[in-house]
């Protein structure tokens, strides 16, 4: 008999790919077990090309719907990687043995409000597998698992302009506009970086590209041009990522790139840091700001008014560290 195991992660981008380890890890250990994911119908894709998962089941509208086809699927144990109301909801309707993720929201409250640090110095893929070490799960230290369709292709047009490792991707995105750098700031960097650079970001990022890309002779704006797996092969092909606190910086970890990160009103110790991605890779924060962290999360502009976790940043120093990559 099959046994079948239920891993529940309904969002995000960056989320759902920070599961994977967990996903390959409980396939490696049962190579004949069925691995099931149920996530939101439009991050469905990400996983798409994931050989470890047997299926994937998607919540859209209705939770009684998606409740209704799990149960047909009989479930032997069921994993909760999401820890909400929702994924409370599914775990009771199907009765099956589960784990469940603690996500330290009173520890995250205590840091954001009162600024007192009881968190763990823990990575949350270190913290997923202390919870599943009952399944006999150990860490193999594999990282996170991004697969890119073999038939993706960027447009020609891009792929002549970007030479392989000869370029620099930069992520302008972000959920909250307080995980972002300022357009003035992003123009700042770019100037002091010596080698072409790729802006990536969705469709709200286009215009703030191309005010980017305006000033900067250096920098060419796909920010809305290419679809989640275009942008990662992009970013395999790059020789550093830089990034905010957002989906991207996770799958630019996967592909084992290089990465500087920039942090804003969010903090590493909340754990979703860059997890092994290359060697070289660099946070680059505001320390010993008061305000900081304002949200565990972030906002649509700064509580304070100054923005200065963000507006303070070393852009000369990362631009440094940057260059010096290519050297």
């Amino acid at each position: 008999m099959v046994i079948k195991y239920l891993v529940i992660r309904f969002s995000s981008i960056g989320d759902i790919v920070l599961t994977t380890p967990v996903i390959r890890m409980l396939k490696t250990l049962r190579p004949h077990a069925e691995i099931h994911v149920v996530t939101k119908k439009k991050f469905a894709s990400i996983l798409a090309s994931n050989p470890y998962i047997h299926k994937i089941h998607t919540l859209d509208n209705s939770l009684l719907d998606t409740v209704k086809g799990l149960k047909k699927e009989e479930f032997d144990f069921v994993l909760d990687l999401h820890r909400n109301i929702r994924s409370s909801i599914v775990k009771f309707a199907l009765g099956e043995k589960t784990f469940s993720f603690h996500k330290l929201n009173f520890g995250k409250w205590l840091l954001v409000n009162l600024k007192i640090d009881i968190l763990p110095n823990k990575h949350i893929v270190d913290r997923y597998v202390d919870v599943l070490s009952d399944l006999g799960i150990k860490n193999d230290q594999k990282g996170l698992d991004f697969f890119i369709p073999q038939d993706t292709t960027l447009p020609a047009e891009v792929e002549k302009h970007f030479e392989e490792k000869h370029f620099v991707a930069l992520v302008l995105g972000a959920q909250h506009a307080t995980k972002k750098m300022p357009t003035e700031k992003v123009v700042e960097l770019c100037k002091k970086v010596n080698h072409p650079i790729a802006l990536l970001g969705g469709e709200m990022e286009r215009e703030e590209g191309k005010v980017v890309a305006a000033q900067c002779p250096n920098v060419y704006n796909l920010c809305g041009n290419l679809n989640i797996y275009q942008s990662a092969l992009l970013i395999d092909k790059s020789k550093v990522t830089v990034s905010h606190d957002t989906g991207l910086m996770h799958i630019a970890a996967a592909l084992k790139k290089d990465i500087v990160s920039v942090w804003g009103n969010t903090v590493p110790k909340f754990g979703m840091y860059p997890y092994l991605p290359g060697e070289k890779s660099q946070m680059f924060e505001v320390k010993n700001l008061k305000c900081r962290p304002c949200s565990k999360i972030g906002f649509e502009k700064c509580p304070k008014g100054h923005f200065k976790c963000m507006m303070e940043q070393d852009y000369g120093g990362m631009a440094e560290y940057v260059n010096a990559l290519f050297e």
